[in-house]
């Protein structure tokens, strides 16, 4: 069992390096006609193809593989580690900013197998949230951004943040995807969310300086892939309140 992990591992490690090279080779023909945004999207989707079958430290560096031949292929100058134009700087950027934050997101989720968020909608709306948070919006800019994606998302009849203390025990949207605890006359096939709010917690390194709360639609049934889509935009909703309370050590959620 130990050297089939092993192996696992090693694997993992390989197609993080060459996963993202092969990518990036297949779409040279293609770096004219499509914008770099989309091709970026393109690489995203070969990282959590790797986090997928890893681990952390095979997702981190599958983000980095990415980033790296995004600039080495797809930008101007092509064939070199330079690039000319400011847009495909901060894509670079934001193309190993998402992918961290999906390989992270599918080591904490643990069935790996699960989280192969591939859809080109759900990577769109991760892609733009961290655009924002890397532009320097504050907090409440960035909530208000991925409140209305939210309801979009999981099939919502609202949702509202609450900031600062978490009161009361509601339902709750895991890392993972699941509902704890598990709704009672609900199949966790279909993926029903409970009939009560459902509080969707925004934290990091164990500081919590939120939730969104979720109303669903009863009867409504909400994919896993979803689930965890939003469970990342909560995630890129902490890192904005992150870098503020960083920024301003005095600063309380």
């Amino acid at each position: 069992m130990l050297s089939s992990s092993f192996s696992r591992e090693r694997i993992a490690l390989a197609a993080a390096v060459l996963g993202p090279l092969a990518v990036a080779v297949v779409l040279i023909p293609f770096r004219t006609a499509i914008s770099g945004a989309n091709l970026a999207l393109v690489l995203v989707v070969a990282v959590v193809a790797v986090a997928a079958i890893g681990n952390r430290l095979a997702g981190a560096l599958a983000a980095l593989s990415a980033a790296a031949w995004f600039d080495y292929f797809l930008t101007e100058p092509y064939e070199r580690f330079t690039i000319a134009a400011n847009t495909d700087v901060l894509t670079a950027i934001l193309l190993l900013a998402v992918g961290l934050a999906v390989s992270q997101l599918a080591a904490r989720a643990n069935r790996l197998r699960l989280v192969t968020i591939t859809d080109a909608d759900h990577l769109a709306q991760i892609f733009r949230t961290t655009q924002l948070v890397q532009s320097g919006a504050t907090p409440n800019q960035i909530v208000n951004q991925v409140r209305p994606e939210l309801v979009d998302l999981l099939h919502l009849r609202g949702c509202r943040f609450e900031q600062g203390r978490l009161l009361g025990r509601p339902p709750r949207l895991e890392p993972d995807g699941s509902i704890t605890p598990k709704p009672m006359h609900s199949s966790s096939q279909a993926g029903e969310l409970p009939d009560e709010d459902v509080e969707l917690r925004v934290c990091a390194d164990g500081v919590y300086y939120g939730r969104f709360m979720l109303t669903p639609t009863p009867g409504d049934a909400v994919p896993l892939q979803a689930r965890l889509v939003a469970v990342t935009l909560a995630d890129q909703v902490a890192e904005a309140f992150d870098a503020v309370r960083t920024t301003r050590p005095d600063h309380r959620p």
